[in-house]
C-alpha cells in the first residue's frame, strides 16, 4: 500500500496550501485526511472546490451530513463514517439517525431517509435510478434541482471516501469515539 504523509501546512506542497488553509479556518485544525490528500495539490484544491459548492447548496448543513454519512458506509469507508457521524452530532443530528446510517438502516426522519435512500441508491446503481425512485424523492418535498445538489455530493464523498480507504490516514483524536468497522 503507498504511503501518503499527513502534511502540516508547512511540509504540504506549495500549491496545496492555500486549500489546506480554507480547511484550517473551516475545521479549526487540517484533518489528517485532507492532510494526506494535500499530497496532491490537484486532488487537495478540487476537493475544496467541490466542497465548497456542496456546503453553499440549498440543503441544510444536516441534510448535507446525512448524505455524507450515508456516502461513506455505502462506500464501506471508516474515516469518513468516524469523521461524518461526528460533524452530523455537531450540526444537531440525532445519534438515533446516525446509528441507523451506520447500521446500514434508514433515518426516521422523512426527509433524511429521502436522501440517505437517494445517495445510496445513487452509489449502488451507479446513477441508474427509476422515474419512481427520483419522483419519491421529490415527493418527500425536495426539488429537482436538489437531486442535482445531492450528485454533487456524491462526487465530493467519493474523493475522500475513496482516498482514505487507498490510503488510510490516521483517524484523528477528536473522531475516534465514532470508529466504524465496515
Amino acid at each position: 500500500m503507498p504511503n501518503y504523509p499527513t502534511h502540516t501546512l508547512a511540509s504540504a506542497p506549495e500549491n496545496s496550501k492555500y486549500g489546506l488553509e480554507l480547511l484550517q479556518q473551516k475545521f479549526g485544525a487540517i484533518p489528517n485526511i485532507a492532510a494526506a490528500i494535500a499530497n496532491s495539490p490537484k486532488l487537495i484544491n478540487s476537493l475544496v472546490g467541490v466542497f465548497q459548492q456542496v456546503h453553499s447548496s440549498s440543503l441544510t448543513e444536516q441534510e448535507i451530513q446525512i448524505v455524507l454519512l450515508t456516502d461513506a458506509v455505502a462506500n464501506s469507508c471508516a474515516y469518513a463514517v468516524a469523521f461524518h457521524t461526528a460533524l452530523a452530532h455537531q450540526q444537531g443530528v440525532s445519534l438515533e439517525e446516525t446509528d441507523e446510517i451506520r447500521e446500514r438502516g434508514m433515518p426516521t426522519d422523512k426527509r433524511f431517509a429521502a436522501l440517505s435512500t437517494l445517495a445510496k441508491g445513487l452509489i449502488e446503481k451507479r446513477g441508474h435510478l427509476s422515474d419512481s425512485e427520483l419522483d419519491t424523492f421529490i415527493a418527500a418535498g425536495f426539488t429537482k434541482e436538489q437531486i442535482l445538489e445531492v450528485i454533487a455530493i456524491v462526487a465530493a464523498s467519493t474523493i475522500t471516501n475513496y482516498f482514505a480507504t487507498i490510503a488510510n490516514p490516521p483517524l484523528d483524536a477528536p473522531f475516534q469515539q465514532y470508529t466504524w468497522r465496515a
